[in-house]
């Protein structure tokens, strides 16, 4: 999948995986994580979700990270703010309110850039994925971040066969192929969701679930 299928879903408006609420799983399972407080938070590819401003109202530092600079630029007008722009390391960085928007590609991303995080948000990256990237994506995130990060993950699990993604089907057993060397997985709850995803149900999906994680980097 080449960056242009994103870039392309945003010129066209095409965003049914933007959320206009919180993500209650977020909500949820967020305790879990055990971010500290005034602690830096990452959430990779993240569009111009409105997760990021409840984080930072738990009172994190966001760093996102978007390949589309209409999704980022959406993201402050939406929130009605006239961040501060600042181009460095690959990336063109749009800051404000405690929310740092770095627009670029995620694979650009190093150690530095992650050198204060210390949690992980995913609701919507991994699962962008096709296969084939799935697996240098999450080598890419281990090898960046510090250890005894934190990472809630948000999957669906579904028969690929029914449905061409994204988002795409990711079983149980592949997050622990993907990222059992690096971290400890711990599955903290599976959701029948398909009643409340109508559009899935209409492309043929019998089955669909969400499924939790948190994942603890060694």
């Amino acid at each position: 999948m080449k960056k242009e299928f994103w870039l392309e879903r945003w010129e066209r408006a095409e965003i049914g995986f933007h959320q206009d609420e919180i993500n209650p799983y977020l909500r949820r399972f967020w305790p879990e994580v055990k971010a500290k407080r005034g602690g830096e938070v990452f959430v990779p590819l993240c569009g111009k979700s409105l997760d990021m401003v409840w984080l930072r109202e738990q009172g994190n530092f966001v760093l996102g990270v978007e390949l589309s600079a209409i999704a980022v630029q959406d993201f402050f007008r939406e929130q009605g703010q006239s961040p501060e722009r600042v181009s460095g390391g690959g990336f063109d960085n749009y800051l404000a309110e405690g929310i740092c928007l770095a627009c670029g590609d995620f694979f650009d991303l190093s150690k530095a850039d992650m050198a204060q995080v210390s949690a992980v948000y995913d609701r919507a990256s991994l699962v962008a994925l096709p296969p084939d990237m799935r697996e240098r994506y999450a080598r890419h995130l281990a090898s960046i971040l510090p250890r005894g990060t934190r990472i809630l993950l948000v999957t669906f699990d579904y028969p690929q066969a029914e449905m061409s993604g994204p988002p795409f089907a990711v079983s149980v057993n592949e997050i622990e192929a993907l990222y059992g060397k690096y971290a400890e997985v711990k599955l903290l709850a599976q959701e029948d969701v398909l009643a409340q995803n109508p559009r899935f149900k209409q492309r043929g999906v019998s089955r669909m679930q969400e499924n939790i994680f948190l994942l603890t980097l060694r």
